[in-house]
């Protein structure tokens, strides 16, 4: 919601003002007032909301399929560099094509290269011991966070474009820290990067469902990609954790 959408229209009356909300052409975006007073997403915020969730729920599931392929194909992991460079080659092709008809496929290519190199990593996870558990706990841990967090940005419509800065920095910090510690063969850094990006994927996922609700997104093809990777995050900082946990018992 702007500054110009927080005062009352030149031409409106004053009898009229206190009593009559706002128009919808005052508000286009974020949230605008209802009769009984509550604050209720307009209609161009809820229509993105909406499509994010479509388009997330499909990526989700074809993600899910492709990690499940290489599963049970035992496919061998991609590496680093082909990972970082197929990762932040595709997700520059997303944003450079963001409002043109390809930007779809591409964020299908995304998440699915994500699930393929996910197998691997679950391939793993299941050979240690009670690994499944380890599996489904994750598994479980990541959808209860995302409904949790996302019923609760919704419900209270919480501005929450202040933790933009920290979290970038954070995931910065997280992805150097991550890089070294696979160079330099130390777990206890892993296992601390991973804590590190679970609590910021967790933030971020706020962050994004804020945005949306709030009108400062309003491309629903980069709110499922951020939306994505930051369940992608959690669910695998979370398998790792748990992962860990598991082989020390």
């Amino acid at each position: 919601m702007s500054l110009y959408d927080s005062y009352p229209r030149q031409d409106a009356k004053p009898v009229q003002s206190t009593a009559v909300p706002l128009p919808h052409e005052a508000q286009p975006y974020g949230m605008h007032a209802s009769q009984s007073g509550s604050q209720a997403l307009a209609p161009a915020a809820s229509r993105v909301l909406r499509n994010t969730y479509a388009l997330l729920s499909m990526t989700l599931l074809f993600s899910a399929a492709v990690a499940a392929a290489g599963v049970a194909f035992n496919l061998p992991a991609p590496g680093l560099i082909v990972t970082l460079v197929a990762y932040f080659g595709l997700l520059f092709a997303i944003h450079k094509k963001q409002n043109s008809g390809v930007a779809v496929p591409l964020v299908f290519a995304l998440t699915g290269f994500m699930g393929y190199s996910l197998g691997p990593l679950l391939n793993k996870s299941l050979s240690l011991p009670g690994g499944a558990q380890v599996v489904m706990m994750a598994l479980a841990a990541t959808g209860a966070t995302f409904l949790a967090l996302s019923a609760w940005v919704l419900s209270s419509k919480r501005d929450l474009s202040f933790m933009g800065g920290f979290l970038f920095a954070g995931m910065v910090i997280a992805l150097l820290t991550g890089l070294a510690a696979v160079f330099l063969q130390i777990p206890a850094l892993s296992l601390a990067v991973s804590a590190m990006v679970a609590l910021l994927s967790a933030g971020l996922i706020m962050f994004e469902t804020s945005r949306i609700v709030n009108g400062g997104e309003t491309n629903y093809v980069l709110a499922t990609v951020s939306l994505f990777v930051s369940i992608f995050n959690l669910f695998t900082s979370l398998l790792s954790l748990f992962g860990f946990g598991s082989s020390n018992e």
